[in-house]
């Protein structure tokens, strides 16, 4: 039944809206004159009405034409569609009771937009607020606009990223899916350099670090471990969270007095002498087990290409694969990268080898004062000296690690772990089972302005100073004696230490980490990926008006032309019998 006949019906039951003037006759619609007799036959006023209801949409289409009517209501159809999904979105999102991961996401912009110190303050209400102020000072942006940044105080106020405003985020019905990139800002590369600290940082509490020697390391618990790690006990494990001036730790390397000279995790001598340089900064990654495909980085200025080296540690069936493929040669360059290959790589798992110079930098480059780790499925896209001022030196902080874009809390991290495979789900059981009995609770407002447990582990950004490398120290000990997924071990080490000491670790957003590193697919994604489709256009055809016949004419309309079309077509038939093709 159409809109029109709707239109009609006021009562109930289907009662019909008296009709004037109009009765049925002969199937068409005659006038007649008023009648004045007893009420109406209701067939007679039913058939009447459903003549003018056929008559109405007979009119639309003798007037537009089927198709543009269609075309109409699709059009409307579609519109009522879109508003009405705005509505529920928009009317869902204002009634869902905010939970805890929602006000964690709150926070954590606004800790990123208006400054941890006065967002915590505010939330808590805490009283004893002195206890995060170096925090704070190191983390914070400015108060007083919501959208501008703060850097230290150090700094001064003429910093030029000072102003730098970060836009607001789109309405709900226009956001996309899955984390994005966000803007940064970062200094020209000669005014970044030029605010490369001139000393170290101070180290709180910790001023010296010595690690532990042992040819022939003995297993005496159940516990994990390796030979290369060392099988410290569970009571030395605890021991070395007690933060004191001087100490010795298990930091891997453990059978030799030089690491990766007859250690496990061995280098070639020519390799060795050069990781004892001088370096300032250093940009390091890895390759094991062919499973990533080498990236180059981009955007490097040429004080980086000159100042700062690029290390790739890779294995020996990465390096065979790379000599097939005349990848690599001898001059063991790809690019940027500085090939160094491993020999006698201490586990089976790639994974868990690619751990050793993630965590351990310290230890292969001891004369090196800033490392930039990046994983070995990233592409660097921004000058290392920007990276290093934007997350380090323009926040006075010794390590950065962005936190992960969606997950804040060890529980959930362990659970998304093993719903993806990442690892044996009974070690991944084990590993939480340990922590919780050791205090570990899931992630609440109580630990702000910490913003999350979880971190985003495929980048580092560190100064090698005795606090930090105790910190990645004593993270390597819990993937040597755990499970290999770093992001269940960094919260419980990281909180350790800093209930101990004065210290705190820059975990910026996600977003950031986009913002300066591509992530690409792993090897054996790209080899079973379908090969891109490249679709090429046909060449322009040639003008064939040459004599200019049709010049000044207008162009006929497509459609058959009734009085010639047959004509044409026995002229083409006529044609292909001939042999002539067009």
């Amino acid at each position: 039944m159409t809109g029109g006949s709707l239109g009609l019906r006021t009562g109930s039951y289907g009662s019909l809206q008296s009709i004037k003037n109009v009765i049925a006759g002969g199937g068409r619609l005659l006038h007649s004159k008023p009648v004045v007799s007893a009420r109406k036959n209701p067939i007679i006023m039913l058939s009447g009405s459903r003549e003018k209801e056929r008559s109405l949409p007979s009119v639309w289409y003798r007037c537009l034409g089927r198709r543009k009517v269609s075309m109409l209501f699709l059009v409307a159809l579609s519109l009522l569609v879109f508003v009405l999904g705005s509505f529920l979105v928009n009317k869902e999102t204002e009634s869902r009771s905010p939970t805890v991961d929602q006000r964690i996401g709150t926070m954590s912009m606004t800790h990123y937009l208006n400054g941890a110190h006065s967002e915590a303050s505010r939330i808590l209400g805490r009283k004893d607020q002195h206890k995060d102020k170096k925090y704070s000072a190191a983390n914070s942006v400015n108060g007083g606009d919501g959208n501008k940044f703060q850097v230290s105080d150090s700094k001064g106020a003429n910093h030029p990223c000072m102003n730098f405003t970060f836009p607001p985020p789109p309405p709900p019905y226009l956001r996309r899916i899955g984390p994005r990139p966000c803007p940064v800002c970062y200094l020209p590369v000669d005014q970044a350099i030029a605010s490369m600290p001139s000393s170290p940082s101070e180290s709180p509490v910790l001023h010296n670090l010595t690690y532990v020697h042992d040819e022939n390391p003995i297993k005496t618990e159940p516990h994990g471990g390796s030979d290369f790690g060392g099988y410290p006990s569970l009571k030395q494990r605890e021991d070395l969270f007690d933060i004191k001036e001087s100490m010795t730790v298990h930091c891997g390397f453990v059978k030799g007095s030089k690491p990766g000279h007859q250690t496990g995790f061995d280098f070639d001598e020519s390799d060795l002498e050069e990781l004892q340089q001088f370096h300032e900064i250093i940009v390091a990654s890895a390759i094991f087990g062919n499973y990533d495909v080498i990236q180059q980085p981009m955007n490097i200025s040429e004080e980086a290409k000159k100042n700062v080296p690029f290390y790739m540690f890779i294995d020996k069936e990465t390096e065979a694969y790379m000599k097939n493929k005349s990848v690599l040669d001898d001059s063991k360059k790809v690019g940027l990268w500085r090939i160094v290959v491993i020999h006698n790589v201490p586990y089976m798992d790639a994974r868990r080898n690619g751990k050793v110079p993630k965590l351990l930098l310290h230890r292969i480059f001891p004369n090196v004062r800033y490392s930039l780790w990046i994983d070995g499925k990233l592409q660097l896209v921004v000058d290392p000296y920007q990276v290093l001022e934007r997350f380090l030196w323009r926040h006075n902080a010794n390590f950065a690690i962005s936190r992960h874009y969606r997950r804040f809390d060890v529980f959930v991290e362990a659970e998304a772990n093993k719903a993806a495979g990442k690892y044996d789900n009974s070690s991944i059981d084990a590993q939480v089972d340990f922590y919780k009995k050791e205090g570990l609770t899931p992630y609440s407002e109580a630990k702000l302005p910490i913003t999350s447990d979880v971190p985003e582990g495929c980048v580092l950004i560190k100064e090698h100073i005795p606090i930090t490398n105790l910190f990645t120290c004593l993270w390597f000990n819990e993937v040597d004696r755990f499970t290999s997924r770093d992001q269940l071990s960094f919260g419980m080490v990281r909180d350790k230490i800093m209930a101990k000491v004065d210290w705190h670790i820059n975990m910026f957003l996600d977003c950031e980490r986009r913002n300066f590193v591509i992530q690409a697919y792993h090897r054996d994604l790209l080899e079973h990926m379908p090969p891109p489709v490249v679709i090429r256009r046909p060449p322009a055809l040639p003008n064939t008006n040459v004599r200019g016949r049709n010049q000044g004419k207008r162009t006929p309309r497509r459609g058959r032309d009734k009085r010639s079309g047959s004509r044409r077509h026995r002229r083409a038939t006529a044609g292909n019998r001939d042999g002539t093709f067009f």
